[in-house]
C-alpha cells in the first residue's frame, strides 16, 4: 500500500499539498467532500472518470492516492445497519407528533421526479425497504401504508414486513383515496414540497378536503434527520454532448425553445427535468444510476439567456467553454433567489406542473408573484428526434443487435447443459455490449429471470434469487444499453427446452399484439391511449391480459422511459414523427413462467393510397431473433406470418455482416422463414 496506508484525514492533507503544486486547490476538507460525493454516485470502485473533477493533469502517484481515499472513504462511510424497519417507523412517529402533524405521505421521488435517484433520495427503501420504481407510503399514528403497481406486486411482498405496512395497488386503490377514506376531520396530513409537483398537491388537496382534514407543507423532510447515513449529493463531471450526436447546437435549442416561451407570452421558464436540461444545454453527467444526467434546475428566459444552478465543481474548463458566455452558471442554492429576482422584476415565469416540484410554485407566490402553468416548453422537440438523432439510433441499435445476437448464440449454445444462471447470462450480455466503443453503460438494471422468477414483471437477481436456468421453462431477459448515439431497451424470452404447449399458446397470442403494434396505422395526432388495445386483443380473446402499459418513450443518450409519449389507457399526448417508443406486451403467470416481446419503434409518416388523412406508423429499430420455437403457427394469421418472416429476414441481412462465422451461422438458423 505504500505510503498512503494511513488514515484518510492524513492522506487527504498529504494530497492536499500535491493537489495544490499540480494546480488544483483543494483544502484537506474539501477533498474528503468531494470524494464522498463521488462515492454518493452510482460510479462504481474501476470507473476513474470522476478524476475529471479536478480539471488538471495528474501524476499517475496522485491518482493513485486520489483511488486510495475514495476506498478509504467508502469504507468509513459505507452504511450499516442502523435500526430495522419497525425501529424507523417507530421514530418517524415520534419526530411526526412533534412536528404536530398526523401523518405523512413519502413518495418515491427526487425533487426532479426521476425514475432512476441519487442514494440520498431513497427515503421510500431507508423506511420502508421497498425499492421498486414506482411507489408511496402514508405513514399515520396507527397505520401505515405501502401503494405500488402491478409490475411490483410480488417484488414488494418480498421486501416489506406486512405487519408493519399495508400493501395496495396504486391503480386499483390510488393513495388520494384512500386519504379521502382514512383520514379524519382536523387531521393533518404533511408532505415534502420538493417531492409533490403541484399537480400531485391538487390532487391531495382535494383529498383531504373530502376527509375534512388538511395538508402541511413541511419545511424539512422528517426522513434526513433520521437517516443517519444518508449520503450527500452525488458529484460527478459534467461533459459536453458532442454536435455529431445531439444534430443542433446548444444555442440554436435555446433559441427555439426562447422563441416559444416569446409566442406563449411569458418571460421566463423554470426547468426542473434534468433530461430537459442535459438535452437543451448539450451536457450529460453520471449522477443517477443508467441515465447519462446532471442533476440541476435551469432558468431560460426569453432573450435565450440561461441560468443553470448545478454544483460548479462538476463543471470542467472544457464544459464552461462548450456553454459559452450565454449561460449563467450557479450553485443549486441559489435558485430561490434567482426566481425572488425575476419576481421583482415583474417577468411572468412558467412552470410545469406536472413535473416541477410544488416548492418552486410556493416560492414565486412567497416573492408576491404568480407561476403560469404551461408544459415543459422541451419536452416535445426532445421527444421528436431530430434526423442526426434518429440516425445514431439505428446505428446504435445495429451494433446492440450484433451484440444481442453474440449474446443468443452463447446463451443457446450453453444453457441447456443446465449450468447458467441469471446473473452469468445477466452479466455476459453486458460484456458482449462492452464491446463497442460508445458503450457508455446500461440503460436500467437488467431483468433476467428464469422460470417463475420470469413472471416478476421488474425482477432484479441477487446472490439469494439467482436461479439457474432449467430445461423445459422459459428465461425472460429485459436490458438495454446507452451508447453515445443512442439508447436500446429489448426484451426477448427464451425456451430452454420445451416448456410446454400452453406457454407456446401465451406466447404466440403476445408475439400477434405486438405484431399488431408494429403495423399499426393511426391518424396523426392519435394519442397511445388509441393503440393499448391492439396489443391486448389476442390476450383478451382468451381472458387473459397483462398489467403494464404496452409501450413508454426513449430518450437519445438519455432516459430509457421519456415522456411524454406512451402507448397505455392513459397514454394522452399525441404520437409525433420522430418519436421513439416501445412495443412490449407480456403475460405472467405467477410462480410459473413471464413472457415479453419488446423492441423499439420509430413513429414515421405513412402514405396510404387513396388514404384521405395525414396517417402516422412505425419503423423497428431493435434488431434481433424472436423464439420461432415458441410460435404456434395456428395462431397466426397470414399477415402476421409475413411481417415476422420479415422482420427476421431485415435481421439477418443487417446483422450477418457484423458477426463472426459461427455466429451468422447460428443466426441464419434462428430467422429462418417459417410457414
Amino acid at each position: 500500500m505504500g505510503k498512503y496506508a494511513i488514515a484518510d484525514d492524513g492522506l487527504a492533507a498529504d494530497l492536499s499539498v500535491r493537489l495544490r503544486d499540480a494546480g488544483a486547490a483543494y483544502e484537506p476538507g474539501a477533498l474528503i467532500d468531494l470524494i464522498d460525493g463521488v462515492n454518493a454516485s452510482p460510479l462504481d470502485d474501476s470507473d476513474n472518470s470522476w478524476i475529471a473533477l479536478f480539471d488538471v493533469t495528474l501524476d499517475d502517484s496522485i491518482q493513485a492516492g486520489l483511488k486510495m481515499l475514495r476506498a478509504d472513504r467508502r469504507k468509513r462511510t459505507t452504511a450499516t445497519s442502523e435500526d430495522d424497519a419497525a425501529a424507523r417507523l417507530t421514530a418517524l412517529r415520534k419526530v411526526l407528533k412533534q412536528c404536530g402533524v398526523d401523518g405523512l405521505i413519502l413518495p418515491r421521488a427526487d425533487e426532479h421526479q426521476g425514475e432512476f435517484l441519487p442514494r440520498r433520495a431513497e427515503r421510500l427503501a431507508w423506511l420502508t425497504g421497498f425499492d421498486g420504481s414506482n411507489g408511496v407510503a402514508i405513514i399515520l399514528a396507527d397505520k401505515a401504508v405501502v401503494f405500488t403497481d402491478g409490475r411490483y406486486t410480488l417484488q414488494i411482498r418480498q421486501q416489506v414486513d406486512d405487519s408493519l405496512y399495508e400493501i395496495r395497488h396504486i391503480t386499483e386503490e390510488p393513495p388520494a383515496a384512500w386519504i379521502a377514506d382514512i383520514l379524519g376531520i382536523g387531521q393533518k396530513l404533511a408532505y415534502d414540497p420538493w417531492l409533490h409537483t403541484s399537480d400531485s398537491v391538487k390532487n391531495l388537496q382535494d383529498a383531504v378536503d373530502k376527509a375534512g382534514a388538511s395538508l402541511v407543507a413541511l419545511d424539512e423532510n422528517p426522513i434526513d434527520g433520521l437517516w443517519q447515513t444518508r449520503p450527500p449529493a452525488p458529484l460527478t463531471p459534467v461533459v459536453p454532448h458532442d454536435a455529431r450526436y445531439a444534430g443542433v447546437s446548444a444555442s440554436e435549442k435555446r433559441l427555439r425553445i426562447a422563441e416559444t416561451i416569446t409566442k406563449d407570452g411569458h418571460d421566463v421558464v423554470v426547468l426542473s427535468s434534468p433530461e430537459s436540461i442535459a438535452w437543451l444545454f448539450n451536457i450529460r453527467g453520471r449522477d443517477v444510476p443508467c441515465t447519462p444526467l446532471p442533476l440541476s434546475f435551469a432558468i431560460l428566459d426569453r432573450d435565450a439567456n440561461a441560468t443553470l444552478f448545478v454544483d460548479e465543481r462538476k463543471l470542467g474548463r472544457v464544459t464552461r467553454e462548450h456553454l459559452g458566455n450565454a449561460v449563467t452558471i450557479r450553485p443549486p442554492t441559489e435558485l430561490g433567489p434567482a426566481i425572488d429576482a425575476h419576481v421583482v422584476a415583474e417577468r411572468t415565469i412558467r412552470i410545469d406542473p406536472s413535473s416541477a416540484p410544488v416548492w418552486i410554485r410556493g416560492r414565486i407566490q412567497t416573492a408576491g408573484g404568480v407561476a403560469i402553468d404551461g408544459v415543459d416548453p422541451v419536452a416535445i422537440p426532445r421527444a421528436c428526434k431530430n434526423s442526426v438523432e434518429l440516425a445514431g439510433a439505428r446505428a446504435a441499435h445495429e451494433r446492440d443487435g450484433a451484440a444481442y445476437a453474440r449474446f443468443l448464440h452463447w446463451f443457446t449454445t450453453v444453457a441447456p447443459s443446465g449450468t447458467v444462471n441469471e446473473m452469468t447470462a445477466a452479466g455476459r450480455l453486458r460484456a458482449f455490449r462492452a464491446e463497442e466503443p460508445l458503450f457508455k453503460g446500461l440503460s436500467f438494471e437488467t431483468i433476467s429471470g428464469a422460470g417463475p422468477n420470469g413472471a416478476i414483471v421488474h425482477y432484479r437477481t441477487s446472490p439469494e434469487t439467482n436461479r439457474t436456468i432449467r430445461p423445459d421453462e422459459l428465461y425472460l431477459i429485459d436490458s438495454g444499453a446507452q451508447y453515445l448515439d443512442g439508447t436500446t431497451d429489448i426484451t426477448r424470452t427464451i425456451a430452454v427446452g420445451d416448456p410446454g404447449g400452453e406457454a407456446r399458446d401465451r406466447f404466440t397470442r403476445v408475439l400477434k399484439g405486438h405484431i399488431a403494434i408494429s403495423t399499426a396505422r393511426f391518424p396523426a395526432g392519435s394519442p397511445g391511449s388509441r393503440l393499448d388495445s391492439l396489443a391486448r386483443a389476442p390476450l383478451w380473446q382468451a381472458g387473459l391480459d397483462f398489467d403494464h402499459g404496452t409501450g413508454h418513450g426513449v430518450g437519445s443518450y438519455l432516459g430509457v422511459h421519456e415522456g411524454p409519449q406512451n402507448i397505455s389507457w392513459r397514454g394522452t399526448a399525441p404520437l409525433e414523427p420522430g418519436m421513439i417508443i416501445s412495443n412490449e406486451p407480456g403475460y405472467y403467470k405467477e410462480g410459473s413462467y413471464g413472457i415479453r416481446i419488446e423492441n423499439l419503434l420509430i413513429v414515421i409518416e405513412q402514405t396510404i393510397p387513396g388514404g384521405e388523412r395525414s396517417m402516422l406508423g412505425f419503423e423497428v429499430l431493435s434488431l434481433a431473433p424472436i423464439d420461432r420455437s415458441m410460435i404456434e403457427l395456428s395462431l397466426l394469421t397470414g399477415v402476421e406470418l409475413k411481417w415476422l418472416n420479415d422482420y427476421h429476414a431485415n435481421v439477418y441481412a443487417t446483422l450477418a455482416p457484423m458477426l463472426e462465422d459461427d455466429v451468422s451461422a447460428w443466426l441464419a438458423h434462428a430467422t429462418a422463414e417459417l410457414g
